[in-house]
């Protein structure tokens, strides 16, 4: 199999930032996924110069007697190390850091972490993975396995004392590493993302698409979706770069992306009475996305009640929810009132 591969520093963009958020698409906005697609980024490609671990891989795989991996659990395996280091470096990881890993699989980031000195707690739902990681790394205090399922895992209760314990119970963040299952990364970004007391960076390798969507979708385009609203109100998304299929076992479809969430502390969070009902108008709102926001929430609000909000926040009284970033959904349930239940 083809060695594997550099990292290439992406051009500077021809767009810079706006100073403030944009309420209309400019030129330079995103405005569909082939777009999205050909951003310029830094890529890890399949070019020589790094070993690959492929046969490694594999040889850990039918040491447990797997063979191949499971389509089921969305089992890609990382064979390029280039790519772990970094993620590594993608979080900051230093020595002392406590990580929590999800998904490592056959342990080539685990030991990516562990030698850049950070202790891991690690989830993997596979149970013959776990036992793998057992057998790969036998006993050392850097390293807690647990065989579980992430997304009916209580981080809290469980991760918070082993933070606590390896932090020496002082106030210390942890952070998240992780080179997710592409089938679980939305639930697993929902998971993580509120939990802004606990870590302070969450960095995941994902489907490419969806890294750019959750770092970048601009409004009035059909990548903008609640998730968007959700990703800025606790954290703030960067895209770093882009993982291409090859470097992966079995190769996906699609390629795969690193993405950085800098999470917010509840501090920093936008002023809603209550996030829960707040992301519920959100995404009763975009239920009928391509309707006025004054038929899509009529249910919950008068129309002349959103018209009124609309008008007092600058927007049409035709606007639709893709026209509204995170401060205009907040500031548009400041100005409604308490006849309205969200």
């Amino acid at each position: 199999m083809a060695a594997l591969t550099s990292l290439s520093a992406s051009p500077p963009s021809p767009c810079p930032s706006p100073a403030t958020p944009r309420r209309r698409p400019s030129p330079c906005s995103v405005a569909s996924s082939q777009n999205l697609r050909s951003r310029p980024t830094a890529v890890v490609s399949a070019t020589s110069g790094v070993t690959d671990d492929y046969h490694s891989t594999i040889r850990s795989l039918n040491s447990r007697g797997r063979h191949v991996p499971r389509k089921s659990l969305g089992q890609n395996y990382m064979l390029n190390s280039k790519v772990n280091e970094e993620l590594v470096v993608a979080a900051g990881v230093e020595e002392g850091d406590v990580v929590l890993e999800i998904g490592p699989g056959t342990g080539s980031l685990t030991a990516s972490l562990l030698s850049a000195g950070a202790t891991v707690f690690a989830v993997e739902k596979d149970k013959h993975m776990a036992t793998l990681l057992n057998d790969r790394f036998g006993s050392t205090e850097q390293l807690k396995i647990i065989g579980e399922d992430i997304t009916k895992f209580n981080i809290r209760s469980h991760f918070i004392p082993f933070l606590e314990e390896k932090s020496h119970h002082t106030k210390k963040y942890a952070k998240v590493v992780s080179n997710l299952p592409f089938n679980v990364s939305t639930e697993v970004v929902k998971l993580l993302l509120p939990m802004g007391d606990v870590f302070s960076v969450v960095v995941l390798l994902l489907q490419d698409e969806t890294a750019l969507r959750l770092a970048d979708a601009s409004i009035q385009t059909p990548e903008y979706r609640p998730i968007n609203v959700f990703v800025n109100f606790y954290s703030e998304p960067e895209y770093k770069f882009k993982v291409e299929r090859t470097n992966f076992f079995p190769q996906p479809k699609v390629d795969g992306a690193v993405i950085n969430f800098k999470l917010k502390n509840a501090g920093d969070y936008p002023p809603v009475d209550s996030p829960k009902s707040f992301f519920s108008m959100v995404n009763s709102a975009f239920n009928g996305k391509r309707k006025m926001l004054r038929k899509s929430l009529q249910h919950l609000c008068s129309s002349a009640e959103i018209e009124a909000a609309l008008t007092n926040i600058g927007l049409p009284v035709t606007a639709r929810p893709s026209d509204l970033l995170l401060d205009d959904f907040v500031s548009f349930t400041k100005r409604t009132t308490a006849g309205c239940r969200f």
